[in-house]
Parts: C-alpha cells; sequence; structure tokens
C-alpha cells in the first residue's frame, strides 16, 4: 500500500462546513433580493470556477454579481466559524493517524482557498497530516473540471490510478473520476444520485470505511 495516496475533499468530508455553505448561500442571496431553494443550495456543493459563477448568471441573469453575495456568504460563513469553531467529521483523527502510521501519502484537493484551508487545519488540529493542499485556485478550472486532482497527482507524484479520491459531493466525484482517481463516497448533505454511483469505487458511511482499503 505504500506506492497509493489518500486526497481529501475538505468542506464536508474532513470538516463539518458543507452545512454551512448550504445555511449561508440562500441568506447572503436574501440580502440581495434573491431567492435560492435548498434543492439549488446542494447543487454548489465543491462547484468551482468558471461553474460557480456561470450557474449563478443563468440562474439570475447575466447582471448578477457573483463576487459581491459571495463575499457576503464568506462573511457569514466566517462568521459562524468565529463563534462556534470547527467540528471535525466523525472518524476524521482516527483515520488520519492511521494512514499516517502506514506512511501513506496524505492529501487535500479543495475549492477553499489556500488561507482559510490552513486555518481551518490548524483549528481542527489536523494540518500535520497532509503531504500537500492543491486548491482550485491553483488550477485553471475548479470541480467537477478534472483539473485540481491531475495537478494533485503530479504534486505528489503519483499516477491518477494509484491514488484514492474521498469526496463527499457530486462535483467532486465527477472531478476526482474524469481525473483517473478511484472515488471513494462519504456521503454527508444529500445520498449519492443516479449521476454518480457509476463513478464510485467505493462508499462508506464515515471515513472510517477507509480501513477496508489498508
Amino acid at each position: 500500500m505504500e506506492s497509493k495516496a489518500f486526497i481529501f475533499d475538505l468542506d464536508g468530508t474532513l470538516i463539518d462546513t458543507e452545512k454551512l455553505y448550504r445555511k449561508y448561500w440562500p441568506m447572503a442571496l436574501k440580502d440581495y433580493g434573491y431567492e435560492l431553494s435548498d434543492e439549488r443550495a446542494l447543487m454548489l456543493r465543491s462547484l468551482g470556477r468558471p461553474f460557480a459563477p456561470r450557474q449563478f448568471k443563468d440562474w439570475y441573469g447575466e447582471d448578477f454579481d457573483y463576487n459581491l453575495v459571495r463575499q457576503r456568504r464568506k462573511e457569514y460563513v466566517e462568521g459562524h466559524i468565529e463563534k462556534y469553531g470547527i467540528t471535525l467529521r466523525p472518524g476524521v483523527k482516527e483515520i488520519l493517524t492511521l494512514l499516517k502510521e502506514k506512511n501513506i501519502t496524505v492529501a487535500i484537493a479543495t475549492a477553499t482557498d489556500l488561507e482559510r484551508t490552513t486555518k481551518y487545519l490548524e483549528m481542527t488540529g489536523i494540518s500535520e497530516f497532509f503531504t500537500d493542499i492543491i486548491c482550485a485556485t491553483m488550477v485553471k478550472c475548479g470541480k467537477p473540471a478534472p483539473d485540481i486532482y491531475k495537478y494533485a497527482c503530479e504534486k505528489l507524484n503519483k499516477k491518477p490510478s494509484e491514488c484514492f479520491a474521498v469526496e463527499d459531493a457530486p462535483n467532486g466525484v465527477k472531478s476526482a473520476y474524469d481525473a483517473g482517481l478511484k472515488v471513494i463516497f462519504i456521503p454527508d448533505q444529500a445520498p449519492a444520485d443516479d449521476s454518480i454511483k457509476p463513478m464510485i469505487y467505493a462508499e462508506f458511511e464515515s471515513v472510517l470505511g477507509l480501513q477496508q482499503l489498508l
């Protein structure tokens, strides 16, 4: 197993923050006179640029100011985190400790920028476990494009076929699958739908299920 690597999504997979985006996107939009259904909020999980700005313009028109509303959403999320902190998803510390003990390469591929990713990892006490952090800001296109996972494999000097991607959202699953990785699905806000089921190598209730692959 020494030649393998595990590349984790961050929000909703390692840390329990995906629900915050689901909550605060609609609130931010409401502040500017827009409505967002819960169904659409779920569609935004791990959706990176240029896809997210385009999606909002498709919903609300070409004049929609994505950066303005996104900034408000970021303020809501950061305010929540400052007040309540961040919790890890079940089993995260245990599985990361086990992977480290087995000298297995572990990295992150996330839509969150490097500054906030580093902050969140330090807040939750898991920064020591990762060989590398790959953010969507480092590649041309975010998830669901395969760019971020392809780049992650390059940085880790691994073939995609040697890597497992651990994801909780359809856009992340598509990104990893199209990059050629084996996709492990850990459901968070919603179960796997029919569009991604054929892309999933294995599905577990929590990341502790990864023990079955070691």
